[in-house]
């Protein structure tokens, strides 16, 4: 198996969560050709989105679809929960961030140059965040990880978001810690976990890369 994968993007780094907590040995392969549009993704990955992962020629996309693939395939030590009803609260979390707590801090990734930035677009999308990150706070257990005691997908799901969460919103004045308890107490809980201390270490060193010039990886 192979993850088609770049350390700095959120949703690639997601799934190397799931893969170091379960101890997987399974290949980090670069982007072919060191672009995401490049030809020869295209013909490995026509949606030209990573990751995707690579399953003795099955092709599997979309981060959620594959860290669901990897808890089927691999159930030891379980990141979803037994009960149906605790599965479903997981899910919820997992959704709530790819459909709306993600897209809108996106937005932002192209105003980060004050020479370019559209204030109208700034506006919309940090009230927008705002609003996500409120729902958020009330949607989190309150104690331990995100949806309770366990270490769980909704986990892997949010701290790599958070990462960028916590690096790019101050520079449009959101400070995303504030005023919101529970996401500050799980944000410093859950960075003790070894997994994450690791995909964290991975997303700072490519960031760093990418800050002096060395391109995304």
């Amino acid at each position: 198996m192979k993850l088609y994968n770049m350390n700095l993007s959120n949703f690639a780094t997601k799934c190397r969560l799931v893969i170091y907590e379960k101890g997987l040995n399974i290949e980090m392969a670069p982007i072919p050709g060191g672009d995401l549009h490049s030809a020869e993704y295209a013909k490995i990955n026509p949606l030209g989105k990573t990751p995707a992962l690579d399953v003795d020629g099955l092709l599997i996309p979309e981060s959620e679809v594959i860290n669901e693939y990897l808890e089927d395939k691999y159930p030891t030590p379980p990141l979803l929960p037994k009960s149906p009803e605790d599965r479903a609260k997981v899910r919820i979390l997992t959704r709530f961030h790819d459909l709306y707590l993600e897209p809108p801090l996106r937005a932002l990734f192209n105003q980060m140059d004050p020479k370019t930035r559209d204030e109208k677009v700034i506006g919309e999308k940090v009230a927008d965040f705002k609003n996500r990150l409120d729902q958020l706070e009330k949607m989190l257990a309150g104690s331990g990880f995100a949806c309770g005691a366990n270490f769980t997908l909704a986990d892997c799901a949010l701290v790599p978001t958070m990462f960028f969460v916590t690096n790019l919103m101050p520079v449009f004045g959101v400070y995303p810690l504030d005023g919101h308890p529970k996401l500050a107490a799980w944000w410093t809980h859950v960075q003790t976990r070894p997994s994450v201390k690791k995909g964290l270490a991975e997303m700072s060193e490519a960031l760093a890369v990418m800050q002096r010039g060395g391109g995304i990886r």
